[in-house]
């Protein structure tokens, strides 16, 4: 699991990189500046294979380690509710300072708010909880339909092109500027950012780790080749059907053609079929790659720490907090900044790892949930 969160943490990032090196792509447009066949190439890739994937896997191992921790209180004989409830709480702060301070489209405050309806349904059976998942996924679906039939008939909701670049053009100007600039500009997109989580992505989120808390109710994970059938169903549906919407939502995304709300309203079904496919893919792939599985673990394992520390080191690169590089580095340039980041992050991870427990941020977040000083340094009695 460690392994499948790194693997799920470098998709991320190779998606999110994009957005913080440029108020464009914030606002759904390409980088005027950069216009040659590469860079559209790499916009279609990025967008095809990895946008709105790489958050689900995470959001499913999100629902499966809640399985993980409520297991480990019951057997530990330790009250759940309260601890989850600190837990949550650490997240949400962790998240608003995030976003505040470095990129509005934080998930950690998104995790908080699922995480309560986690908890309300952490009793809920397996079948139940796929059966809510897939509600969830088609009613969102049918959302962004209406969506697109209103603007069929002419009540377009969104704003023209022209005065969506106005407003990128004005947010690089501020994101380029100083701290205060900065973060006034942040505390603007959450404005609407905030709207897009509460209607869209929550609940999209929230069917992911409903999958993940079956799965793990279900104890599927811990004897992978006993499920060897399941995953190679998961591979042959999910590659093609998965594909092919993606393929939809990415000509809705660059082309126009279907309107991006069709687009959305498919990439909704079948990016999760895509996402299964990669975590079967992966978990079948791990057995025979050991050095790639130990390689990824690490930073999976300081995952919260890494993605804060990937938007800190993009901040520091593309706005005025550091470098000010916005829109000034080409999609195919991002993607290789993507790679390096990631592949600092797994020597740090390493070296961190041999002589601590956690990584700092999870160090933290589990000093609040047990409302106790863990012990950091490996060798040394466990902490709470």
């Amino acid at each position: 699991m460690d392994a499948l969160r790194g693997f799920s943490l470098l998709g991320i990032l190779v998606v999110n990189i994009a957005f913080l090196a440029s108020g464009y792509r914030m606002a759904g447009l390409a980088e005027p500046a950069f216009d040659a066949p590469l860079d559209w190439g790499v916009r279609w890739v990025v967008t095809l294979v990895a946008e709105n994937k790489f958050y689900l896997l995470f959001s499913f191992l999100f629902g499966y380690s809640f399985t993980l921790q409520t297991d480990s209180a019951e057997r530990r004989g330790l009250p759940f509710t309260p601890m989850f409830l600190r837990r949550l709480a650490g997240l949400a702060l962790l998240g608003l300072a995030h976003a505040v301070l470095l990129f509005p489209g934080d998930i950690l405050t998104t995790y908080a708010a699922v995480g309560l309806a986690l908890l309300i349904l952490r009793r809920i059976r397996p079948r139940t909880a796929v059966l809510v998942a897939t509600g969830l996924t088609l009613l969102l679906a049918l959302g962004f339909v209406l969506l697109a039939v209103l603007t069929m008939a002419g009540l377009d909701p969104s704003a023209t092109v022209a005065d969506t670049a106005r407003e990128a053009a004005a947010s690089n100007s501020a994101l380029g500027g100083g701290i205060a600039e900065i973060v006034s500009e942040h505390l603007r997109k959450l404005s609407w950012i905030l709207v897009l989580r509460v209607l869209f992505q929550g609940p999209a989120v929230l069917a992911a780790c409903l999958i993940g808390l079956a799965v793990g109710r279900l104890g599927a994970l811990r004897d992978l080749p006993a499920h060897t059938v399941t995953l190679r169903r998961l591979q042959w549906i999910g590659f093609p059907v998965g594909l092919a919407g993606s393929f939809v939502h990415t000509m809705s995304v660059w082309n126009h053609t279907p309107h991006k709300f069709w687009g959305e309203a498919v990439d909704l079904v079948t990016a999760p079929l895509l996402a299964a496919a990669y975590a079967a893919t992966f978990l079948r792939a791990l057995p025979h790659l050991p050095r790639l599985g130990r390689a990824l673990a690490a930073p999976g394992r300081m995952a919260l720490s890494h993605y804060l520390a990937q938007s800190l080191i993009c901040s520091l690169i593309f706005t005025g907090y550091g470098l000010a590089l916005l829109d000034r580095v080409s999609p195919a340039l991002e993607v290789l900044i993507a790679l390096a980041v990631f592949a600092a992050q797994v020597v740090v991870s390493r070296w961190w790892l041999r002589g601590h427990r956690y990584g700092p941020v999870e160090w933290l977040l589990r000093a609040l949930t047990y409302w106790g000083r863990p012990e950091t340094r490996r060798g040394r009695a466990a902490g709470p």
